[in-house]
């Protein structure tokens, strides 16, 4: 269940939210049977609300029958001052980036256990990946989430390590040896993974800094890190001190 608003006394705000925030990675588009499951609603409560969400902008219903969420949704979405602000300052960097590497160049931030995808850039020449803006994915078996992990509280950290699902054969999914990747992340200033969340896809990360404090994490995205990987690391390291500056 997305959450649990069958209780008495739930308002009708709490009730509306739960059935925005039924909606997620995995779920984009739902019946109205399923957005009343996963918000844990009584069916006709959950018609009355979704008509509602549906005449006031934030869902629209498709000709399926399936409902999704509207586009203007996701333009206040964007109004959040800290991903805003970051788009907006690493949009320069990230142009320069991908133009230098001709590969996909993510910005993301930490969400719980989750990656949160700000911006997405890529090209004809891009590795195929599962990634969208706005999307979340495992921590452990992205970059970005690497990077953003090895430099979480640990109270997090032991959270993710007990969520280690396999996405592909090579995800790491031993808590002891995902430490040690942490560790080694925090040594070397990047992380990587080798196919651990595409198979054919490998990528780099680095922590972008602000205040002394990691912010967001830069990475991209490539068939092979074995000739480039150098290259890789410098250029986004120049890009995430550009990026930290203007944020700082």
């Amino acid at each position: 269940m997305a959450g649990n608003t069958s209780v008495p006394g739930a308002s009708v705000v709490s009730r509306s939210l739960a059935l925005l925030f039924a909606f997620d990675e995995t779920h984009r588009r739902m019946t109205l049977s399923e957005l009343a499951r996963r918000a844990d609603l009584p069916l006709p409560t959950a018609h009355r609300l979704v008509g509602e969400l549906v005449a006031g902008g934030a869902l629209v219903r498709r000709s399926t029958g399936e409902y999704v969420v509207a586009r203007r949704l996701w333009q206040v979405g964007l109004l959040a001052p800290v991903e805003t602000g970051l788009r907006e300052v690493a949009r320069p960097f990230l142009n320069d980036l991908h133009a230098t590497t001709r590969a996909t160049v993510h910005l993301a931030v930490r969400e719980g256990t989750e990656v949160l995808y700000l911006e997405r850039l890529s090209g004809r020449a891009s590795v195929p990946v599962v990634s969208t803006v706005g999307s979340r994915l495992p921590l452990h078996a992205t970059g970005v989430g690497k990077a953003l992990l090895a430099h979480a509280p640990e109270d997090v950290v032991s959270d993710a390590l007990a969520r280690l699902v396999r996405v592909t054969p090579y995800t790491i999914t031993q808590p002891s040896r995902m430490r040690e990747q942490l560790e080694q992340v925090r040594r070397d200033g990047y992380a990587t993974t080798v196919e651990e969340m595409t198979l054919g896809a490998c990528s780099v990360a680095v922590p972008v800094r602000a205040g002394g404090q990691v912010v967001a994490a830069l990475g991209v995205v490539v068939p092979s890190l074995k000739r480039d990987r150098a290259r890789l690391v410098a250029a986004l390291q120049v890009a995430a001190q550009g990026i930290g500056r203007s944020v700082g």
